[in-house]
């Protein structure tokens, strides 16, 4: 007699019924992307009540109430400095999360980050040579034009890279990025001090600058990436397994990776267009991410993601505007100092990984 086959139930799953719409939750998965949601908010929470004025939390709440109005001078602090600088930071740490976590599943390569085409340079190149040489535009049409070098340098790499190994395409970015980075140096060198200070700390990676204009395209920009991505997370699973099997399970491999490439280097390439060139959530993000929830399903690992690095981002902007007053450090140079004693300690953790 032949038993009939049994499809083996998958564990650690909860099934939801909500009218006719029925979906399956990954307990663990789910509680952890709430715990990092919530750490998020009180992240953010935490950020808004300092700075050079600080604000109790329970002025903050009685202000967001309508209970209590604050003086002209606090108010302007709160709503034009503050709250459009921590937006931006969760903003773009998010995008600089995905990107991260797009290009490691893209390569399998757990080193990849948003900067391995040279989207940060070319954006940071194009951005150096409009400030200087180019004609008085608007503020809004920096990041733009940044956003369309960086997309040109990453359309250079792929075209010289194409029908290459990962590791061939790894390198050949690394040594575009390392070119790049010749010519913005040469340049900020050739500035008089007075000229070049607020550019270098710009190039460093800094939120002083963030205004209210940018945060509608940078959140535009992240969700419309996030769902392509989304969009794309199964079909990279399936990819992990290898091409030959991913092909055999009708997965499109140019198109899903099109796609993939496509959105991380918009997300990276805008990030850096608005507030420098950020480095390391790329590379920490995704990883801390994967110590937590395993590196099984790629949609749990992208919002994770995303959530890990707005609030590496968030607390490394907070900690160089609050810690040294009066000075205020740039973010990135704050996120290096962190970033990479984490990230030794995470590649060692994960080197049978990589």
């Amino acid at each position: 007699m032949t038993m009939p086959f049994k499809q083996p139930r998958a564990t650690g799953y909860h099934q939801i019924r909500i009218g006719r719409l029925e979906m399956r939750l990954h307990i663990v998965r789910t509680v952890i992307l709430v715990l990092a949601t919530s750490g998020l908010i009180a992240g953010v929470f935490w950020a808004i009540t300092l700075g050079s004025q600080d604000i109790l939390p329970t002025g903050l709440i009685a202000v967001m109430s309508g209970d209590v109005t604050l003086s002209p001078t606090a108010q302007a602090i709160l709503t034009e400095l503050r709250l459009p600088r921590v937006v931006l930071a969760v903003l773009c740490g998010a995008m600089l999360g995905l990107s991260g976590a797009s290009m490691q599943s893209l390569t399998r390569n757990g080193l990849a980050d948003p900067g391995l085409l040279g989207v940060r340079e070319g954006s940071i190149l194009v951005i150096l040579c409009l400030t200087l040489f180019g004609p008085s535009l608007p503020a809004i049409s920096y990041p733009v034009l940044g956003t369309i070098g960086g997309l040109l340098v990453a359309a250079m790499t792929v075209a010289i890279a194409r029908s290459t190994s990962n590791l061939r395409f790894v390198l050949i970015g690394i040594g575009l990025s390392w070119f790049l980075s010749a010519l913005v140096a040469m340049i900020l060198v050739s500035l008089d001090a007075s000229d070049a200070q607020p550019l270098l700390l710009w190039v460093t990676g800094s939120l002083a600058s963030a205004t209210w204009d940018i945060v509608p395209v940078a959140a535009g920009l992240l969700l419309v990436n996030f769902v392509l991505l989304l969009g794309c997370a199964r079909a990279s699973d399936v990819m992990s397994l290898g091409a030959q099997t991913a092909t055999g399970l009708g997965v499109r491999l140019g198109r899903t990776s099109a796609i993939q490439l496509l959105a991380a280097t918009m997300l990276s390439a805008t990030c850096v267009s608005t507030i420098g060139g950020i480095g390391f959530i790329g590379l920490i993000a995704p990883h801390l991410t994967k110590l937590v929830i395993g590196n099984h399903n790629q949609a749990s690992v992208l919002a994770a993601s995303a959530l890990v690095g707005g609030l590496l981002l968030l607390a490394s902007d907070t900690i160089g505007r609050v810690a040294f007053l009066p000075l205020q450090l740039p973010a990135g140079i704050v996120l290096a100092v962190i970033g990479v004693p984490v990230l030794l300690i995470l590649l060692w953790k994960r080197r049978d990984e990589l």
